[in-house]
């Protein structure tokens, strides 16, 4: 064993039992909380009072939490150490945990006492003399990287146990697991400042292929939540990611963090009820995500409003409910005046014609009668008729009542203002050309919408399906005096909660946070919803914090959806706008972003590359630089193992070039990013469709915000020319990889990649 090797081997055993203690004291926390929720549930029952539940159910529902957080941290429980120059050390970790006594022995990587860990630099270390990285395989310390700030500060001792290199760059040559590095360790200065910027407001945070903005934005979810719990676990935090592969690639990095409270959600999936994946071909997504729709859906719940062409008429047992046009154009007006939602504004309209219509009623039955005196010469009859007059007010909701409960009455109301759901307005507009035609104002290309009637809903269809629901809203009358009654049972149960934690002590202790929280346990049937269940189930739910992810794919349609859920415009947008891929995409931040903020948000830049090798960054460059030249790539900061190279050959070739670069990357990922045009046939070579199989093929819309070891683009020409913005999905494409990459054409070469070292398959 040499020298170097000793002192690996030494350093190790020192960690190793520093970890193992730490273990050991989350596997203590852990029984201690299992057994506290064990007694919960079989305790406070005593007697069946309503004081001893509450108690039982805080009890139980805050070791349930505890119980959970403790056991999202079980991998990779501490990362860091750093050493001051006063000769303390300290441990960091993804919660904080105390020993016997409760002195700290891990510190809360988001608490303040962790942030020298993340921002000391060699030119401002901030009173650190040493920074260390843990990497951990289970419970076991298998790797450290030390960083030194002030080596004259370090005792002999210390020095000798100095191993490793930069974590980062060696994070970087672990093969990908299929889920998103483990990196809140690595985590560099410029992404610090973008985790703990100020909640409030809107961040942008622009950033280039790897430059770790998706970790930074994550990360800052969970900082968020840590130092603004009672607002945001209240109100949750909302991630919108570009597809549901990245949002299953990222999903264990918040729980890993301790963190639950978190809903994760595609474009196509934030109108409850619907999962929309597929796209529309780029003319059709421009127009749909095309402010102007606003316009059009607007106008199209205004064409339901109707007016008859003459009087309204209504034909009941022989006799005919006559309403003149000019009332009901009239009654029309006045229920448009009041600015109600349609489906809400529709009672008022159905209570008033429906008076009119007992009123016709009436005048109906009196026409009838005098019709039969004349018939008659009933002497008896002479006295004229006025049974409209007659008519009080009961008489008239009595009668209103009952012409409502007749199926010629409905289905003439209805034809007059129906009640519609977003699915019915939408799917029933984009079906009907003439419709299209006369709401659409000047210049949108109405055509490019029109579809049949049973065509499923595609991504760009769910920001008008939301803008409808803002239009439409429902008759929620009963749901208000609903909310009425619970409101005061609640305020009932919140004062009884708060008298309960005052008598027990456990207000003062705080250990069960505010009374309404406990008040909350027994509020219904949603007693055991979390706050992200209740989120993702309510449209108008308003979120504390919401996280834009690939935010420049986002069209102008799709940003009015999310802006309603955060009214207080509290966002984290990252993205990159050298990478937008879609059509309906943004151009610029202010493009997207002034129309509700007004200009009224920040850029955070991400300029160092830390994932892409020098040499396939290179490549990436002359492709950028060609689709975009005002836009600047990221500086890449490693080399990599092998050059970039283009292959010529067809698909039938590809099964041997990817067991090639599975061969290369040993347990890595290769990822096979094709052309549209190109996935089917590629795709039925490579079974696994999800990040567990050692090889996926996808489209570059599916391989958003994805990293894989080994690349193989194929078909690059197919995707410079698939759509307008061809030119950015191809810089997408061969940025992806973080060891090789790969080109494979059976074409002409594009010029953009002339750089690629040329070999053929034949």
């Amino acid at each position: 064993m040499t020298n170097r090797q000793e002192v690996l081997a030494e350093a190790l055993d020192v960690e190793q039992e520093t970890v193992s203690m730490l273990y050991g004291r989350l596997d203590l926390a852990r029984s201690r909380a299992e057994a506290a929720l064990a007694r919960a549930h079989g305790g406070g029952g005593a007697g069946g009072t309503r004081q001893a539940r509450l108690e039982r159910d805080a009890a139980a529902g805050e070791q349930a939490r505890r119980l959970a957080q403790l056991n999202a941290v079980e991998r990779g429980l501490c990362f860091g150490r750093v050493d001051d120059a006063a000769g303390q050390t300290v441990y960091i970790g993804r919660i904080g945990l105390r020993d016997d006594e409760y002195e700290s022995v891990l510190i809360d990587w988001r608490a303040p006492a962790a942030r020298p860990f993340y921002v000391a630099t060699a030119g401002d270390p901030g009173g650190l003399v040493r920074r260390r990285h843990l990497h951990l395989r289970d419970r076991a310390v298998v790797g450290l990287d030390d960083e030194v700030f002030d080596l004259e500060r370090m005792s002999d001792g210390d020095r000798r146990t100095l191993v490793g290199e930069a974590a980062l760059l060696a994070a970087l040559r672990r093969g990908r697991t299929g889920r998103m590095g483990d990196v809140v360790a690595t985590i560099q200065t410029e992404q610090d400042r973008v985790i703990r910027a100020s909640w409030q407001g809107a961040l942008v945070v622009q950033g280039g292929p790897g430059t770790g903005k998706t970790v930074a934005a994550l990360h800052r979810a969970a900082y968020l939540l840590y130092t603004h719990r009672d607002t945001l676990e209240r109100r949750g935090v909302l991630v919108v990611g570009p597809n549901a592969m990245f949002l299953r690639y990222i999903g264990q990095v918040l729980p890993a963090l301790g963190e639950t409270q978190v809903v994760m959600s595609t474009v196509g999936e934030l109108f409850p009820g619907v999962r929309a994946t597929a796209v529309d071909e780029p003319r059709t997504a421009v127009v749909k995500g095309d402010p102007r729709m606003a316009e059009v859906m607007a106008g199209a719940v205004r064409e339901r409003q109707r007016v008859p062409a003459g009087d309204l008429e209504v034909e009941l047992d022989g006799l005919v409910l006559r309403v003149p046009h000019e009332t009901c154009a009239r009654l029309r007006e006045r229920a448009r005046a009041v600015r109600l939602r349609h489906n809400m504004a529709r009672k008022l309209y159905v209570t008033e014609l429906l008076k009119e219509l007992a009123l016709a009623e009436a005048r109906a039955l009196e026409a009838a009668l005098r019709l039969e005196e004349v018939e008659l010469e009933d002497p008896e009859l002479a006295e004229p008729l006025d049974l409209e007059g007659d008519l009080d007010e009961l008489d008239i909701e009595l009668a209103s009542r009952r012409l409502w409960e007749l199926t010629e009455v409905r289905r003439a109301v209805d034809g007059l203002w129906p009640e519609l759901t977003p699915h019915r307005l939408v799917g029933e507009l984009l079906a009907a050309p003439e419709a299209l035609r006369q709401v659409s104002p000047p210049g949108l290309d109405w055509r490019a919408l029109v579809r049949p009637a049973d065509a499923g809903w595609t991504v760009g269809d769910v920001p008008l399906l939301d803008e409808a629901a803002e239009l439409l809203g429902e008759d929620d009358s009963a749901h208000r005096a609903a909310t009425r009654r619970a409101r005061a049972e609640w305020e009932e149960r919140e004062l009884f909660a708060r008298e309960v934690l005052e008598t027990t002590g456990l207000l003062e202790e705080g250990i069960f946070g505010e009374a309404d929280r406990l008040a909350a346990r027994h509020a219904g049937p949603d007693d055991e919803l979390t706050t992200a269940d209740r989120a993702a189930a309510d449209r108008t739910w308003a979120y504390g914090h919401v996280i834009v992810d690939e935010a420049q794919e986002l069209s102008p349609m799709a940003w009015r959806m999310v802006m309603r859920r955060v009214p207080a415009r509290s966002l984290t947008v990252v993205g990159d706008l050298a990478q937008t891929g879609s059509a309906a995409g943004a151009r610029s931040w202010g493009e997207v972003l002034d129309p509700h903020l007004a200009g009224r948000w920040r850029e955070e830049r991400l300029l160092v590359n830390y994932r892409t090798p020098v040499e396939i960054m290179r490549v990436a460059a002359d492709v950028l630089r060609a689709v975009d030249p005002g836009q600047v790539p990221p500086e890449s900061v490693r080399e990599g193992e092998s050059q970039p190279r283009a292959v010529r050959g067809g698909v039938a070739e590809l099964p041997a070039l990817v067991r090639e670069e599975l061969a290369a990357v040993g347990e890595g990922k290769v990822g096979v990013i094709t052309s549209d045009a190109r996935h089917a046939e590629v795709a039925a070579l490579f079974p696994g469709h999800d990040l567990d199989a050692a090889v996926v093929a996808l489209t570059v819309t599916q391989a958003k915000g994805l990293e894989f070891d080994a690349v193989l683009v194929v078909d690059p020409a197919g995707i410079l020319g698939q759509s307008p913005m061809g030119g950015q999905d191809l810089y997408v494409a061969v940025t992806r990889a973080t060891r090789r990459l790969t080109v494979v054409h059976d074409g002409d070469l594009p010029g953009v990649l002339s750089r690629l070292t040329q070999k053929s398959t034949k």
